[in-house]
């Protein structure tokens, strides 16, 4: 798959329009800026302390892309003005492959981000190209987990038709608390 295309969420009455495209080197820097956040260090992982960290995090977004199983994607919000694109997220879909009926999704957002409609927008768009990019492949379903102590990303789901499904148990150490499991499917 071709990881030189753009998807786009349109602005809204209250919010800019979005770009989602895969990851760069350029974006190296503003990725380390936005996980200096002490909250986005909690929810995500790998930590990301310096530029080399960072370097090896969208180095692995592109390999992903190469090898048609994770696609992640900078949401960057663009000005009505002349000013940059700024980065405001992530989402990624992830363990894609032919013959498998579900994939999973994620997300994060920056700080300053939070609270403006960001994540839903961006996982909205992400949802819909999913679906039909890889409906012929088999894809029918969407899985999005977090921790249950993690209400936002509880709140996002719910917005975005992730309908609950269960509690996952812990698995320590990478997920010391029980889990949600959150299951958008095709609409028929």
């Amino acid at each position: 798959m071709n990881a030189s295309f753009i998807l786009k969420a349109a602005a809204t009455p209250t919010a800019p329009a979005l770009v989602l495209r895969p990851w760069s080197v350029e974006d190296v820097a503003a990725l380390v800026e936005v996980y200096q956040d002490p909250d986005l260090r909690r929810w995500a992982s790998p930590p990301m302390d310096s530029e080399a960290d960072g370097l090896r995090w969208v180095q692995t977004q592109e390999r992903g892309w190469a090898a048609g199983d994770r696609f992640g994607f900078a949401v960057l919000e663009t000005a009505s003005d002349a000013a940059p694109a700024r980065l405001v997220g992530n989402v990624v879909l992830k363990e894609v492959a032919s013959g498998k009926s579900s994939a999973e999704v994620g997300y994060w957002t920056a700080a300053w981000a939070r609270g403006q409609g960001v994540a839903p927008r961006a996982l909205e768009v992400l949802t819909a190209w999913s679906l039909d990019t890889f409906r012929a492949d088999g894809l029918e379903s969407l899985e999005l987990l977090h921790q249950v102590d993690n209400l936002a990303s509880c709140r996002v789901a719910e917005k975005s038709g992730y309908e609950f499904d269960r509690i996952l148990p812990s698995a320590p150490p990478s997920y010391p608390l029980d889990g949600h499991l959150h299951i958008r499917r095709r609409a028929a």
